[in-house]
């Protein structure tokens, strides 16, 4: 089957047929400018031909070259709002306007960008330099509407550029503009803008206030304010990208609540925990930047639940790859490991007390946290042989040595480990026995966990492994069988991270996405609850107990479902 082709394009407004159609060839025109700026006096039509363009670029089956993928009406934006807003729209996690284009930039599919009415922001020059920015960008194209007259309008134009000035006759049909205005008297061009609704009153100090009004008013009020407001400001602004989204007031209290630092005022936390009673999650504990009783462990890169002599504690890679331990009811650390791991990618424990991380080079550094329980007695006098895990590291160092795809993902699982590749095969690899493979994904592997899935009440047990990748699929594999045909989940956007256990609560599967979104996936009956810190979700582990541990670039948060 084939999509449906979109409706034909209606004729723009008020006669501006000329204008419609440059705006069509600057799109079109692979060597145009990557921005393009409309100018023109309060009420010449520029909203309208925008609002033209952008009603008929993003529906569905519209043609590539005519597609707008993201766009913000500006008045009482600010650079900082208007980067969440497209971030949502265009499936990344962006906490702010640098996050966006380090997220663009690194996703060279053509993308276009409109940004009606930046003469009515709240800050137009931030937002002049966003767009400049993007219009940088050799993929993304960008157009501007902006009053003339303006200064933001001269900068704007200033740049490089393709510029429309309404205000000239040549963007104008007039004979199809004298028929357009015959037969819609009451809706010019030149109509007056409508005034505001004014805004419900709230208290910047009362996270109550704060968390049931309208989020982006909020925003736009801390960004204004000068005072802490008791912490409030800096959590908000830390996970504004999640908080603005729809949801209830309970659910925006919980994101606050993990935003929280503790330099804050120390009442907040009681009153938000109340306030986020009926939200779908109980937050255990959280550290945030800044903290520092007990420290925030840096931007976490990669975590792991432990096992064996590290069960109950987290090993916590950043984004130095320095790996340290923490009190997994605590976070209070525990220890480093001696030697850092630059460019850490994924780290794994192996059950005995050694860690293994993989750098970005694809290469694996294995050292231990914490010393195994050593044979005694006559048992040791038997045991003349490396351990079972020595082996199995063995044979892991051997394997990858003569591998030629990268190694892009990492994770432990039990007497075997389980690695994906640049070219989207996964790996298992176990001590005396021949590894097993299978391309899963289109592109990188990004993520893999593993879990012993009991199948007898025996104790007969089969490894489970969940694996994401690149493509914005997760599926699910059992090496001794085959990958189950359809992906587990599939979105717009890569997968970060994924993890697996069978606590009490039966078969669990996470997931973080590059758009911010966690998912918590009881697999048994299907029950489904998501969180979104605010930023990006680089890890993602799960304890013994089965409460879910996320870690980003600003928070560790340890959480349990209700």
């Amino acid at each position: 089957m084939t999509a449906d082709p979109a409706p034909p394009w209606s004729r723009p407004a008020s006669g501006r047929e000329p204008a419609a159609a440059a705006l069509l060839a600057w799109l079109g025109d692979p060597h145009a400018p990557g921005l393009a700026v409309v100018t023109g006096a309060e009420g010449s039509g520029k909203s309208r031909l925008l609002a033209w363009l952008i009603g008929h670029g993003t529906r569905p089956g519209t043609v590539g070259e005519r597609r707008v993928h993201g766009f913000v009406p500006l008045p009482g934006q600010t650079a900082t709002t208007a980067a969440w807003m497209l971030g949502e729209q265009l499936s990344v996690a962006a906490r702010s306007p640098g996050d966006l284009l380090t997220a663009l930039a690194a996703d060279r599919r053509r993308t276009v960008i409109a940004l009606p009415e930046l003469h009515g922001a709240d800050q137009p020059g931030p937002l002049v330099e966003l767009a400049l920015s993007l219009a940088s960008l050799e993929h993304v194209r960008v157009i501007v509407e902006v009053r003339s007259g303006t200064p933001w309008a001269q900068a704007l134009t200033a740049a490089p550029c393709a510029r429309m000035d309404l205000d000239e006759p040549r963007w104008t049909d007039e004979a199809r503009r004298e028929s357009w205005d015959a037969a819609h008297p009451a809706d010019r061009a030149g109509s007056a803008e409508r005034e505001p609704e004014p805004e419900e009153p709230f208290d910047l100090d009362d996270p109550a206030s704060v968390c049931a009004a309208d989020p982006w008013s909020v925003t736009t009020a801390y960004e204004r304010s000068a005072e802490d407001h008791g912490g409030l400001r800096a959590a908000w602004l830390r996970a504004g990208a999640s908080l603005t989204r729809e949801q209830p007031a309970a659910e925006r209290a919980l994101v606050l609540l993990a935003a929280l630092g503790d330099a804050g005022d120390p009442r907040l936390p009681a009153i938000l925990e109340s306030l986020a009673r009926e939200a779908s999650w109980t937050l255990v504990w959280h550290r945030v930047r800044g903290d520092v009783t007990p420290p925030w462990p840096g931007p976490v890169r990669s975590l792991t639940a432990g096992t064996g002599p590290l069960a109950g504690q987290l090993v916590v890679a950043d984004h130095q790859g320095t790996v340290r331990v923490l009190d997994a009811a605590s976070a209070h650390s525990t220890g480093r490991l001696p030697h850092a791991a630059p460019g850490v990618l994924a780290i794994a424990e192996h059950g005995d007390g050694t860690v293994s991380a993989l750098d970005e080079h694809g290469l694996l550094h294995t050292q231990r946290a914490a010393e195994s329980t050593r044979p005694k007695g006559l048992a040791a006098l038997l045991d003349d042989g490396p351990s079972g895990q020595k082996r199995l590291l063995e044979a892991v160092a051997e394997y990858t040595g003569r591998q030629r795809e990268a190694f892009t993902a990492l994770a432990g699982a039990g007497d075997r480990v389980v690695l994906g590749d640049a070219a989207g095969t996964v790996h298992v690899v176990s001590a005396g026995a021949e590894p097993r493979t299978r391309a899963l994904h289109r592109g990188r592997v990004t993520a893999v966990a593993g879990t012993a899935l009991p199948v007898s009440a025996g104790g007969d047990t089969v490894l489970l492994l969940y694996t994401g990748g690149a493509d914005g699929t997760v599926r699910a594999w059992a090496p001794h069988a085959g990958p189950m045909p359809e992906p587990v989940a599939a979105r717009g956007c890569a997968v970060d991270a994924v993890a697996v256990t069978t606590a009490g609560a039966g078969l669990v599967l996470a997931i973080a996405w590059a758009d911010g979104l966690v998912e918590h996936r009881v697999l048994d009956d299907d029950r489904l609850r998501v969180f979104r810190p605010g930023s990006r979700a680089n890890a993602l582990a799960l304890t013994a107990e089965g409460d879910l541990m996320v870690g980003t670039d600003e928070a560790l948060v340890r959480l349990r479902a209700r």
